[in-house]
């Protein structure tokens, strides 16, 4: 039964590392992704204390007197849920300002605190920020991945890889929350997802905004699962509900807030005039995703167009996850140019490096596949690493140029 606490991080070196030189930590994720576990292993040892806004009775302490609670916490203290008493963050500057010390601070929050402003312009400088997602399928693996670092260098070697077949859409319906992958059944983890999103539109977006109707959002997450790896539309979105179209692009920020869904920006150049500037929508977690629509393992594997939809959401979400584990800065977008060429996921390391990944669903690759990519290489020049092709097959093979053909299951291996 996959329990967060069974299984290494690869966000755990960077925040022990982040803790000896930071005041203010913040662990930042969609709840129930692991963020407390993870505080508690890395801060544990160090001698962090624990204190937990979602209980009442420590939130109504926190919200009536922040000065106070703040002046009465622990020399070092895990602060969990940090964004049910965003009153704590002026106390929590002066309190650094009172003692700059690294490592006084670890706070883990559900929604994304950076984006409100008295919390930005009061810990500027002071707090560092650790994006925690669900499991990848490398740390449930406990591989150490090697993906991100063979694209950016270029380097993928002839070799083969197990074919998935179905495993492939048991894993993007099992997603990688890890209370969802200890039910037993495929009934129970969609009952979990249910659960999950009808206590999040209660809880945090309750206490994020004032939602004319909150009804509306899991209707508008689903519509959301069933567009997710596509370019964003809020006209589209907003038609079966009677809400103006701005107020439908509001609850998708919210949503974004609360780090279930992922809008991937468009990948842009100054020198070219003919790139296609819409970003595209990801739910969080393939699923999620899947939970939201019905969809099982069975029928995902029948239904290709869906598959190829959800793989391109998957594989996204792993290499984001497993870009956590990485120093150096990694930024994620897409390509699409106004002839249709495209590239799922364009990967941009350090600002400098730059490799393209196209996502298939199917077990032969041609080298029409690789249309996008050249693009890609040729508007990024020698900052281009190489350009990858996943696959459901079994062998890597080179297609000349810096193109690789890559089995799916290397992703992880």
């Amino acid at each position: 039964m996959p329990d967060a606490a069974q299984f290494p991080r690869l966000a755990e070196k960077s925040l022990a590392d982040a803790l000896t030189d930071t005041p203010v930590v913040v662990v930042q994720g969609p709840r129930q992704c692991g963020k407390t576990t993870l505080a508690s292993r890395v801060g544990g040892p160090l001698g962090f204390e624990y204190v937990n806004l979602d209980d009442d009775a420590v939130r109504r302490a926190a919200q009536d007197d922040p000065a106070g609670f703040v002046a009465r916490l622990p020399e070092r203290v895990i602060i969990d849920e940090v964004q049910r008493a965003p009153e704590l963050f002026l106390p929590l500057k002066v309190e650094v300002d009172r003692s700059r010390v690294p490592g006084r601070f670890l706070l883990t929050g559900s929604t994304n605190v950076l984006l409100v402003p008295r919390v930005a312009d009061s810990l500027a400088g002071r707090m560092g920020s650790i994006r925690l997602h669900p499991l990848a399928q490398c740390e449930l693996a406990r591989k150490e991945p090697r993906f991100l670092e063979t694209i950016l260098k270029g380097d993928f070697k002839i070799r083969t890889s197990p074919r998935l077949g179905k495993e492939l859409a048991e894993r993007i319906v099992g997603g990688g929350f890890p209370a969802a992958l200890a039910r037993n059944t495929a009934a129970r983890r969609r009952q979990w997802y249910t659960d999950y999103v009808d206590a999040l539109v209660q809880r945090d977006l309750r206490d994020l905004s004032r939602i004319s109707s909150l009804r509306a959002i899991p209707k508008l997450l689903k519509l959301a699962a069933s567009q997710t790896a596509r370019l964003i539309n809020v006209s589209e979105l907003a038609t079966p509900f009677e809400v103006s179209r701005p107020t439908i692009r509001d609850y998708l920020t919210l949503l974004e807030r609360i780090f279930l869904l992922d809008e991937l920006p468009p990948w842009h150049s100054n020198r070219l005039k003919r790139l296609v500037k819409t970003p595209k929508l990801h739910l969080a977690d393939s699923g999620l995703a899947c939970a939201l629509l019905g969809v099982t393992a069975d029928q995902l594997w029948q239904d290709r167009t869906m598959l190829g939809q959800l793989l391109e959401t998957f594989v996204y979400g792993e290499l984001r996850r497993q870009s956590s584990g990485i120093d150096e800065p990694i930024e994620f977008s897409h390509y699409r140019d106004k002839d249709g060429a495209e590239v799922d996921i364009v990967i941009e390391y350090a600002g400098a490096r730059v490799s393209g990944v196209e996502v298939k669903a199917s077990s032969t690759v041609h080298p029409t596949d690789f249309r996008g990519l050249r693009r890609l290489r040729e508007a990024t020049g020698k900052r281009f690493t190489c350009g990858v092709v996943l696959y459901e097959g079994e062998v890597t093979v080179g297609f000349g140029d810096g193109m690789f053909a890559v089995p799916l299951a290397a992703l992880w291996a």
